[in-house]
């Protein structure tokens, strides 16, 4: 029985990730089944996670579909573990405020997970903002360059991540401001990144208010992340756009006709 050399492995490898979207796409199933698998398999060596052979970030990119939670880094595919319940609640909840609020102002884009931001690295933020002037990076499948402002919501499994590589990314990329939210430990970090492109803290309390530096007049209450149950997004909208977005939302919904027009 012959054994198989390094470049036999190789070769296989390459061809693995070559032909990897055209299975995909012949059986819908496959994708799933090796999701579980990566998530589930015992790790190859000690504190190593299993990943899929090395590809390009266009293999990656053609790889991976809009349900797909994984990270490109340094040529490895790396499976993301599923959001808890808390998790996705804090998401929603931030997700829908700054859409509102950014949507209220035509100030640019909020974009929610699963979604790609490449800087050195193809990482995939729980939440991200794309300023109006800088919408030019929003690609159809990524964004292609830094956000002006990203959030993280830390797991177990990903605060040493969400604190030390993706902080050092983020920060060297250009992304003007980083929210780091830890809801197991009640606590949330607020990051500028400043003229020497060095981040700076602007905010690491359990409870306050931190006042945005890249959307305008934007504030956030802090504990209110931690409330059970959370509170409703529309009263914290209405508190935080104020008098400005309680305009906005009467007129919209004058033009949809659930309201008379103005005067009547």
């Amino acid at each position: 029985m012959s054994t198989a050399t390094t470049e036999d492995i190789r070769t296989l490898q390459e061809t693995i990730v070559r032909e990897l979207p055209r299975w995909i796409e012949e059986q819908p199933a496959l994708r799933q089944r090796l999701i579980e698998a990566l998530s589930e398999a015992p790790p190859q060596a000690e504190g190593a996670k299993p990943t899929l052979p090395r590809m390009t970030y266009e293999e990656f990119l053609e790889w991976a579909d809009e349900d797909t939670w994984a990270e490109w880094v340094d040529g490895e595919v790396i499976v993301l573990s599923p959001a808890s319940t808390r998790h996705q609640d804090i998401a929603d909840l931030l997700t829908s405020v700054l859409r509102m609020y950014v949507d209220s102002r035509e100030l640019g884009r909020v974009i929610s997970a699963p979604f790609q931001m490449k800087l050195e690295r193809g990482r995939e933020p729980d939440l991200l903002f794309v300023a109006r002037e800088h919408l030019g990076r929003l690609l159809e499948s990524r964004l292609d360059g830094p956000a002006d402002l990203v959030v993280e919501i830390a797991s177990p499994d990903s605060i040493a991540r969400d604190r030390g590589e993706k902080f050092y990314e983020y920060e060297a990329g250009g992304v003007r401001e980083y929210w780091l939210i830890d809801p197991d430990r009640r606590w949330a970090e607020f990051y500028h990144l400043g003229e020497d492109g060095r981040y700076r803290t602007a905010f690491a309390e359990a409870e306050g208010v931190y006042h945005s530096e890249v959307l305008p007049c934007f504030w956030l209450r802090v504990e209110w992340l931690w409330q059970e149950p959370l509170p409703l997004v529309e009263d914290v909208i209405l508190e935080v756009g104020g008098e400005e977005y309680a305009r906005w939302l009467l007129e919209r919904l004058r033009q949809r006709g659930f309201l008379p027009p103005a005067g009547e």
